[in-house]
């Protein structure tokens, strides 16, 4: 009987760590402000911003950046994969570790509301995409946010949810570039191959 005591202590405290009362006070606020102010006109669009961080149109995406970039699309996917593994491996511990409720009503403790894994993917993409080609930089940050404000506007998500899954996308991501420079594929985006120092 021990453990299910200790399971539900776990996870008051973690409620209490990320989400202390003004936090959620300020949460609930925007999301009641927000849902006030919807416009039917903009369901399609907002519909299909979130879409766009569905895992199975980014695994699409990458993929067809595989095929059509013959230089270096087979390591822009493979960097973008191992960011979408690393942060969401993160988002899906936390969720089931928060287990918060989403704003619709929905309570799944393998679904819960925080924090958004459309908004980390998007975010982890925008840092690997940004690196592979800068000058469009710009359009994935603003593609980024506007999947994470189409989780807000479809009252899937409080917006810590996805405040805090753009920082885990943003710093998994960064983290894979960084590794995978360092110690396996040498390719850095956006550039030719990391040269060799060795002496022949």
């Amino acid at each position: 009987m021990g453990f299910p005591r200790n399971l539900v202590l776990a996870r008051i405290l973690a409620l209490a760590a990320v989400f202390p009362a003004p936090l959620d006070s300020i949460d609930h606020r925007v999301e009641r402000e927000l849902q006030s102010h919807r416009d039917s006109r903009l369901q399609g669009s907002m519909q299909a911003a979130t879409d766009l961080g569905r895992k199975d149109i980014l695994f699409g995406l990458l993929l067809g950046i595989a095929v059509l970039d013959p230089i270096e699309g087979v390591a822009t996917a493979r960097l973008a994969v191992s960011s979408l593994v690393a942060s969401g491996l993160v988002t899906e511990g936390l969720k089931r570790a928060v287990d918060r409720q989403r704003p619709d009503g929905e309570h799944r403790r393998s679904n819960s509301s925080f924090p958004s894994g459309h908004a980390t993917s998007a975010f982890a993409l925008a840092v690997v995409f940004t690196r592979r080609w800068p000058r469009a930089g710009v359009l994935f940050w603003l593609l980024a946010s506007a999947v994470a404000y189409s989780r807000l506007y479809l009252d899937r998500h409080y917006p810590s949810d996805v405040i805090a899954a753009a920082l885990i996308g943003i710093v998994c991501a960064y983290l894979m570039c960084q590794w995978t420079w360092a110690r396996t594929w040498g390719l850095g985006l956006g550039g030719a191959p990391r040269p060799s120092t060795r002496r022949p």
